[in-house]
Protein backbone atom coordinates (compact mmCIF):
# COMPACT_ATOMS: atom_id res chain seq x y z
CA UNK A 1 0.00 0.00 0.00
CA UNK A 2 1.28 3.45 -1.12
CA UNK A 3 1.40 5.92 1.62
CA UNK A 4 -1.24 8.30 0.21
CA UNK A 5 -3.37 5.20 0.31
CA UNK A 6 -2.20 4.68 3.67
CA UNK A 7 -3.01 8.17 4.66
CA UNK A 8 -6.54 8.45 3.08
CA UNK A 9 -7.35 5.19 5.20
CA UNK A 10 -6.34 6.64 8.65
CA UNK A 11 -8.69 10.27 7.77
CA UNK A 12 -11.47 7.11 7.99
CA UNK A 13 -10.78 5.89 10.87
CA UNK A 14 -8.21 2.93 10.78
CA UNK A 15 -5.13 3.11 12.22
CA UNK A 16 -1.32 1.02 11.33
CA UNK A 17 1.78 0.96 13.20
CA UNK A 18 3.56 -1.54 15.60
CA UNK A 19 1.71 -1.04 19.11
CA UNK A 20 -1.90 -0.61 19.92
CA UNK A 21 -3.99 0.30 23.13
CA UNK A 22 -3.77 -3.69 24.28
CA UNK A 23 -0.40 -2.84 25.40
CA UNK A 24 -2.27 -1.22 28.10
CA UNK A 25 -5.78 -1.86 28.45
CA UNK A 26 -8.43 -4.04 26.84
CA UNK A 27 -11.77 -3.07 24.63
CA UNK A 28 -13.07 -1.41 27.99
CA UNK A 29 -16.45 -2.55 27.24
CA UNK A 30 -18.12 -1.09 29.90
CA UNK A 31 -16.39 2.04 30.50
CA UNK A 32 -17.53 3.03 26.42
CA UNK A 33 -20.99 1.69 27.24
CA UNK A 34 -20.94 4.24 30.11
CA UNK A 35 -19.64 6.99 28.21
CA UNK A 36 -22.11 6.49 25.43
CA UNK A 37 -25.15 6.14 28.10
CA UNK A 38 -23.90 9.92 29.42
CA UNK A 39 -23.66 11.67 25.90
CA UNK A 40 -25.54 12.41 22.39
CA UNK A 41 -25.07 10.57 19.37
CA UNK A 42 -23.52 13.26 17.78
CA UNK A 43 -21.25 14.55 20.64
CA UNK A 44 -17.81 15.68 19.45
CA UNK A 45 -14.55 14.74 20.40
CA UNK A 46 -13.93 17.61 22.70
CA UNK A 47 -17.64 16.66 24.38
CA UNK A 48 -15.97 13.43 25.21
CA UNK A 49 -13.11 14.31 26.80
CA UNK A 50 -14.96 16.87 29.12
CA UNK A 51 -17.66 14.09 30.48
CA UNK A 52 -14.57 11.61 31.22
CA UNK A 53 -11.66 13.92 32.36
CA UNK A 54 -14.15 17.63 34.01
CA UNK A 55 -17.34 15.44 34.58
CA UNK A 56 -16.12 12.29 35.68
CA UNK A 57 -18.98 10.44 33.48
CA UNK A 58 -17.08 6.83 34.22
CA UNK A 59 -16.70 7.38 38.47
CA UNK A 60 -12.58 7.22 37.97
CA UNK A 61 -10.82 8.00 41.01
CA UNK A 62 -8.64 10.48 40.83
CA UNK A 63 -8.23 12.93 37.64
CA UNK A 64 -4.74 11.25 36.16
CA UNK A 65 -6.85 7.74 35.86
CA UNK A 66 -9.74 10.06 34.28
CA UNK A 67 -6.90 11.52 32.26
CA UNK A 68 -5.42 8.05 31.19
CA UNK A 69 -8.85 6.90 30.54
CA UNK A 70 -9.72 9.32 27.98
CA UNK A 71 -6.36 8.38 26.78
CA UNK A 72 -7.22 4.81 26.18
CA UNK A 73 -10.60 5.11 24.79
CA UNK A 74 -9.62 7.94 22.14
CA UNK A 75 -6.97 5.42 20.89
CA UNK A 76 -8.93 2.59 20.70
CA UNK A 77 -12.36 4.01 19.19
CA UNK A 78 -11.06 7.87 17.77
CA UNK A 79 -14.09 9.20 19.59
CA UNK A 80 -13.92 11.62 16.39
CA UNK A 81 -17.27 11.87 14.63
CA UNK A 82 -14.72 13.31 12.01
CA UNK A 83 -13.80 10.04 11.04
CA UNK A 84 -16.59 7.82 9.44
CA UNK A 85 -15.60 4.63 10.86
CA UNK A 86 -16.01 5.61 14.24
CA UNK A 87 -19.21 8.08 13.15
CA UNK A 88 -20.87 5.05 11.73
CA UNK A 89 -19.76 3.09 15.12
CA UNK A 90 -21.70 5.33 16.73
CA UNK A 91 -25.02 5.52 15.20
CA UNK A 92 -24.67 1.64 15.04
CA UNK A 93 -24.39 1.56 18.66
CA UNK A 94 -27.79 2.55 19.80
CA UNK A 95 -29.77 0.00 17.20
CA UNK A 96 -29.18 -2.75 19.06
CA UNK A 97 -27.63 -3.46 22.34
CA UNK A 98 -26.89 -7.21 22.27
CA UNK A 99 -24.77 -5.98 19.31
CA UNK A 100 -22.45 -3.60 21.21
CA UNK A 101 -19.82 -6.01 22.76
CA UNK A 102 -18.93 -6.87 19.14
CA UNK A 103 -19.13 -3.32 17.58
CA UNK A 104 -16.96 -2.21 20.21
CA UNK A 105 -14.29 -5.25 19.03
CA UNK A 106 -14.70 -4.84 15.35
CA UNK A 107 -14.03 -0.94 15.63
CA UNK A 108 -10.87 -2.06 18.04
CA UNK A 109 -9.46 -4.34 15.82
CA UNK A 110 -9.31 -1.80 12.92
CA UNK A 111 -7.38 0.64 15.21
CA UNK A 112 -4.99 -1.70 17.07
CA UNK A 113 -2.03 -3.49 15.68
CA UNK A 114 -1.64 -5.50 18.57
CA UNK A 115 -4.94 -6.81 18.42
CA UNK A 116 -5.41 -7.45 14.84
CA UNK A 117 -2.40 -9.89 15.68
CA UNK A 118 -4.25 -12.51 17.74
CA UNK A 119 -7.48 -12.77 15.22
CA UNK A 120 -6.36 -15.87 13.35
CA UNK A 121 -5.48 -17.79 16.25
CA UNK A 122 -8.58 -16.93 18.41
CA UNK A 123 -11.06 -18.13 15.77
CA UNK A 124 -8.87 -21.28 14.38
CA UNK A 125 -10.24 -22.49 17.66
CA UNK A 126 -13.12 -24.54 17.50
CA UNK A 127 -15.94 -24.55 20.12
CA UNK A 128 -15.16 -25.71 23.59
CA UNK A 129 -11.37 -25.62 23.26
CA UNK A 130 -8.96 -24.14 25.53
CA UNK A 131 -6.93 -21.29 24.42
CA UNK A 132 -3.94 -20.92 26.62
CA UNK A 133 -2.80 -17.25 26.91
CA UNK A 134 1.14 -18.68 25.55
CA UNK A 135 -0.52 -19.18 22.46
CA UNK A 136 -1.08 -15.39 21.88
CA UNK A 137 2.26 -14.50 23.54
CA UNK A 138 3.75 -16.57 20.71
CA UNK A 139 2.17 -14.44 18.05
CA UNK A 140 2.88 -11.08 19.72
CA UNK A 141 7.15 -12.48 19.65
CA UNK A 142 7.13 -14.03 16.24
CA UNK A 143 8.21 -11.29 13.99
CA UNK A 144 10.56 -10.16 17.01
CA UNK A 145 11.34 -12.15 20.00
CA UNK A 146 13.04 -9.56 21.43
CA UNK A 147 10.92 -6.82 21.17
CA UNK A 148 8.95 -7.39 24.45
CA UNK A 149 9.80 -8.34 27.89
CA UNK A 150 8.23 -11.67 29.29
CA UNK A 151 5.89 -9.79 31.45
CA UNK A 152 4.70 -7.43 28.75
CA UNK A 153 3.90 -10.44 26.80
CA UNK A 154 2.01 -11.98 29.77
CA UNK A 155 0.28 -8.68 30.34
CA UNK A 156 -0.75 -7.79 26.25
CA UNK A 157 -1.67 -11.33 25.97
CA UNK A 158 -4.02 -11.26 29.12
CA UNK A 159 -5.63 -8.45 27.73
CA UNK A 160 -6.49 -9.54 24.27
CA UNK A 161 -7.70 -12.72 26.12
CA UNK A 162 -9.93 -10.48 28.00
CA UNK A 163 -11.42 -8.12 25.34
CA UNK A 164 -12.12 -11.51 22.95
CA UNK A 165 -13.86 -12.81 26.43
CA UNK A 166 -15.64 -9.49 26.53
CA UNK A 167 -16.47 -9.71 23.17
CA UNK A 168 -18.21 -13.19 23.80
CA UNK A 169 -15.76 -15.19 21.69
CA UNK A 170 -14.28 -16.60 25.03
CA UNK A 171 -15.75 -17.88 28.35
CA UNK A 172 -14.03 -18.72 31.72
CA UNK A 173 -11.89 -15.89 33.73
CA UNK A 174 -8.17 -17.61 34.01
CA UNK A 175 -8.89 -20.69 31.89
CA UNK A 176 -10.16 -19.20 28.23
CA UNK A 177 -12.49 -21.83 26.62
CA UNK A 178 -13.39 -20.94 22.88
CA UNK A 179 -17.03 -19.84 22.32
CA UNK A 180 -19.09 -18.98 19.42
CA UNK A 181 -20.89 -15.15 20.33
CA UNK A 182 -24.46 -14.46 18.49
CA UNK A 183 -23.79 -11.75 15.53
CA UNK A 184 -26.50 -9.43 14.52
CA UNK A 185 -27.29 -7.53 11.45
CA UNK A 186 -25.92 -4.70 13.48
CA UNK A 187 -22.09 -6.45 13.45
CA UNK A 188 -22.91 -7.36 9.87
CA UNK A 189 -23.55 -3.86 8.28
CA UNK A 190 -20.42 -2.54 10.21
CA UNK A 191 -17.97 -5.02 8.70
CA UNK A 192 -19.20 -4.85 5.42
CA UNK A 193 -18.86 -0.78 5.83
CA UNK A 194 -15.43 -2.10 6.78
CA UNK A 195 -14.56 -3.87 3.77
CA UNK A 196 -16.19 -1.20 1.84
CA UNK A 197 -13.93 1.87 2.92
CA UNK A 198 -10.91 -0.47 1.79
CA UNK A 199 -12.16 -0.88 -1.64
CA UNK A 200 -14.65 -4.42 -2.08
CA UNK A 201 -17.78 -4.71 -3.30
CA UNK A 202 -20.24 -7.45 -3.94
CA UNK A 203 -19.50 -11.06 -2.88
CA UNK A 204 -15.77 -9.83 -1.98
CA UNK A 205 -17.27 -7.95 1.19
CA UNK A 206 -18.53 -11.70 2.87
CA UNK A 207 -14.22 -12.61 2.82
CA UNK A 208 -12.96 -9.16 4.19
CA UNK A 209 -10.69 -9.60 7.36
CA UNK A 210 -13.82 -7.74 9.40
CA UNK A 211 -16.17 -10.21 7.99
CA UNK A 212 -14.35 -13.02 8.91
CA UNK A 213 -13.59 -12.01 12.82
CA UNK A 214 -17.32 -12.07 12.61
CA UNK A 215 -16.56 -16.37 12.36
CA UNK A 216 -20.05 -16.86 10.70
CA UNK A 217 -21.03 -19.17 7.86
CA UNK A 218 -21.37 -17.31 4.75
CA UNK A 219 -25.15 -18.25 4.38
CA UNK A 220 -25.67 -17.17 7.58
CA UNK A 221 -24.29 -13.42 6.45
CA UNK A 222 -26.08 -12.94 3.77
CA UNK A 223 -29.29 -13.30 5.90
CA UNK A 224 -28.38 -10.97 8.39
CA UNK A 225 -27.58 -8.87 5.00
CA UNK A 226 -30.54 -9.10 4.29
CA UNK A 227 -32.14 -8.60 7.41
CA UNK A 228 -30.02 -5.22 7.67
CA UNK A 229 -31.18 -4.24 4.34
CA UNK A 230 -34.95 -4.60 5.46
CA UNK A 231 -34.40 -2.60 8.01
CA UNK A 232 -32.63 0.31 6.19
CA UNK A 233 -29.13 0.18 7.56
CA UNK A 234 -27.89 -0.67 4.00
CA UNK A 235 -29.13 -1.31 0.69
CA UNK A 236 -28.65 -4.94 -0.02
CA UNK A 237 -29.84 -7.12 -3.39
CA UNK A 238 -28.80 -10.30 -4.66
CA UNK A 239 -29.93 -11.87 -7.74
CA UNK A 240 -28.38 -14.79 -10.54
CA UNK A 241 -25.44 -14.68 -7.85
CA UNK A 242 -24.80 -11.38 -7.95
CA UNK A 243 -24.04 -9.10 -4.94
CA UNK A 244 -25.04 -4.98 -4.74
CA UNK A 245 -24.39 -3.35 -1.34
CA UNK A 246 -24.87 0.41 -0.62
CA UNK A 247 -24.31 1.98 2.18
CA UNK A 248 -27.28 4.76 2.00
CA UNK A 249 -26.13 7.80 3.80
CA UNK A 250 -23.37 6.73 5.76
CA UNK A 251 -20.69 9.04 4.25
CA UNK A 252 -20.79 12.48 3.72
CA UNK A 253 -20.23 13.84 0.03
CA UNK A 254 -16.84 15.00 0.43
CA UNK A 255 -16.10 11.92 2.19
CA UNK A 256 -17.61 9.92 -0.83
CA UNK A 257 -15.29 11.88 -3.35
CA UNK A 258 -12.11 11.12 -1.13
CA UNK A 259 -13.40 7.43 -1.24
CA UNK A 260 -13.47 7.27 -5.03
CA UNK A 261 -9.65 8.48 -4.37
CA UNK A 262 -8.32 6.19 -2.31
CA UNK A 263 -9.77 3.45 -4.37
CA UNK A 264 -8.86 4.85 -7.34
CA UNK A 265 -4.90 4.52 -5.46
CA UNK A 266 -5.51 1.07 -4.30
CA UNK A 267 -6.70 -0.16 -7.59
CA UNK A 268 -3.13 0.99 -9.13
CA UNK A 269 -1.58 -1.32 -6.90
CA UNK A 270 -3.29 -4.37 -8.30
Amino acid sequence: MDDTAHKLLIQFGFKFGRNGAHSSRTIMLKEIQALFSNTQTTATLEQYQTEIVDYNCLNKSTENTRKLTYRHLKDLYSLDSQLPLFRVFRQLWTIEPEAQAILALQLAYSRDPLFRMSSDCILSHKLGEQIRREEIEEILKKDDPERFSPASLKSFAQNINSSWTQAGFLKGKTRKIRQIPTISAVNVTFAMFQGHIYGLSGERLFNSPWIKILNTPIDRLQELASAASYRGLIDYKQSGGIIDVRFNDFLQLEEQQLLQQLHQDMSKET
